[in-house]
């Protein structure tokens, strides 16, 4: 009775974080909501009306310095701010929105060929080829169009194994549907809330959630 007690509190949780995200988000998920990531190093801050030129970055280093960034010890939480920057800084620049998923999709399909395939890998050719989608959409040149980047995300959840960071973004990612995985992939996010902080900050921002309220019913 104690664990069916603890099931229909995590749904009960999870319901209202579905019922309010489309409340809490406005304008494309993936883009116009900020990763908090504290210290952590990222590509420099880029405004949302970022244009070619302005504020003295070189759009010429932007897939070097986003491969730099993404190795394999930086957090997921990072590794989404960063791909959501990358988003805003390539769609100046077809050729280099071009070269920054071609070469993230070559990474992660080598490991895979090398008999080792790589969860990371497949998370950020994934995510950003569906921040791709939602920031370029199909009014303008866009790489990521016809890519299933979500199917990308699920691989690397299925290699990865309990990962509540990258189930946020997943979770991210279905904000429009479809609802069942949306939902799916919140409740197994918020289950991390307890023991990552700034993963709990984030879902609370994103989905409207005060992460005061337990996540797990209290014992009887």
């Amino acid at each position: 009775m104690k664990s069916h007690g603890f099931s229909q509190a995590t749904i009960s949780v999870a319901a209202i974080v579905v019922f309010l995200a489309t409340v809490a988000l406005a304008g494309p998920p993936l883009v116009c909501r900020r990763i908090d990531i504290g210290d952590a190093k990222s590509l420099p801050w880029v405004d949302l009306n970022y244009k070619n030129g302005s504020g003295g970055y070189d759009l010429k280093n932007l897939t070097r310095d986003t491969l730099a960034i993404l190795n394999s010890t930086t957090p997921i939480l990072v590794r989404m701010e960063t791909l959501r920057r990358a988003t805003i800084y390539a769609r100046q620049d077809p050729q280099v929105a071009k070269e920054l998923l071609t070469r993230l999709h070559v990474r992660a399909v080598n490991s895979d060929e090398a008999g080792h395939p790589d969860a990371l890998a497949w998370f950020d050719a994934g995510y950003l080829a569906e921040t791709y989608k939602q920031w370029m959409g199909n009014a303008e040149p866009n790489p990521a169009n016809g890519i299933d980047g979500y199917g990308w995300v699920k691989k690397a959840i299925s290699l990865r194994g309990n990962d509540a960071e990258m189930e946020f973004a997943a979770a991210l990612i279905t904000l429009t549907g479809p609802e069942g995985a949306h939902r799916e992939h919140t409740q197994k996010a918020m289950g991390g809330m307890t023991n990552d902080p700034l993963l709990a900050k984030n879902l609370g921002a994103s989905f409207n959630l005060s992460t005061n309220v337990p996540v797990q019913a209290s014992k009887k």
